[in-house]
Parts: structure tokens; sequence; C-alpha cells
């Protein structure tokens, strides 16, 4: 059984399900949903529709790179009936979809994070500029001056790993450009001659 993809949205469309489109130039286009395809009629942007898989990849909430997606590119070669290719196939796409779901799982959660550790770092700083607004000047609190001494070390621990992840990301970028090499040919003057006795 074979899950078209949704042209629009990139649900997945099971065979007797959905719209079928064939233009002109015979380019063939299935949609889940008369909602998807009426606005691909509408000559909308699923990069733009917010609840589309192609929007949420762009703005880069769920996993767009990864080597599972590899599996899912559509093959129209035929290959010879083979009762254990069969039976490993299906083996297969039970695992792959397994590690799919599990990578997708860690890239919400390591996304989320950001977030939690950003209102952390926020909650923090409000901490230790705004301190003279939970206690006077003159008071005298141990407890809030703790408060206070903690919530400056934990400020100073994020904005050390944050430095350290910034610097851990450039390194990755500036190992990734290649470097340019020139290759200068010298010819002889023999090779020259020959060349032009042939020739």
């Amino acid at each position: 059984m074979r899950l078209e993809p949704c042209y629009f949205c990139s649900s997945k469309v099971y065979p007797g399900h959905g719209i079928t489109f064939v233009r002109n130039d015979c380019k063939v286009f299935k949609f889940c949903r008369s909602k998807c395809h009426r606005a691909f009629k509408k000559k909308r942007n699923p990069r733009k529709c917010r609840w589309t898989k192609a929007y949420r990849k762009a703005a880069g909430k769920e996993l767009a790179v990864d080597k599972v997606f590899e599996f899912e590119k559509r093959r129209d070669e035929p290959v010879k009936y083979s009762r254990e290719l069969w039976q490993n196939t299906v083996r297969a796409i039970e695992r792959i979809q397994e590690i799919k779901e599990r990578r997708q799982r860690q890239f919400i959660m390591n996304r989320l994070q950001v977030g939690s550790n950003n209102r952390t770092e926020d909650d923090l700083k409000e901490i230790t500029q705004f301190m003279h607004l939970i206690k006077a000047p003159h008071a005298v609190n141990p407890e809030l001056d703790e408060v206070h001494e903690l919530a400056k070390q934990r400020l100073e621990e994020l904005k050390a790993n944050k430095e350290k992840l910034v610097s851990t990301n450039k390194s990755k970028k500036t190992n990734k450009k290649r470097e340019k090499v020139e290759v200068i040919m010298e010819e002889t003057s023999e090779q020259n001659a020959a060349e032009l006795e042939e020739n």
C-alpha cells in the first residue's frame, strides 16, 4: 500500500482517499482534503500557511534535515519480488519509523529547552536588577541576600554555557568551509613540441 504525501500540507493520503488533480502538462497533484485543494487553486504558498508541515519545517519547529528522510523518497525502480526482501523491508520500515519518532521527540525537547533556559535567565536578571523593590536598602534579611547571590551565580553560569555553545557552533561552521586549492599545470617544451607534431 503506497501512502502518497499531500502536495500542500504533506500529510498522508491513503489509497481511495483525497483529491487528485492532473494539470495540462500531465503533472499529478494529490491532496488529502478539499481545504488543501482550495488553497492550491488560490495559489497559496504552503510555507506561509501556519498549519502545513512545510511551514513548520521552514520555521524550525519540526525536524527538517535527517538521514531518516532518505528512506521516504520515492523510487520508481522495479525490483524483482523476493519474500525475504519483502519481510526485511517491512521490518526495516517499522524500525525506521521508531527511530524517526524518537529523533523528532528529541528535537522538540531540545527546542523547548532553549525557551525554558531563556525564561530562567530572564527571571534571574529580574531578581538581580530589581532587588531593591523586594527588599529595602537599609533592611537586613540574610535569606533575601542568599537568593540574590544564588541568582547572580546562576546567571553567570548560564552566560558561560551560552558562550560555550556559541563558540562550538562557530567552530562547526568554520570547519565546514573547504579550503581552496590552486593547481598549476606546468607544461614542458618537449610536450608542446609533441602536440604540435601530432596536429
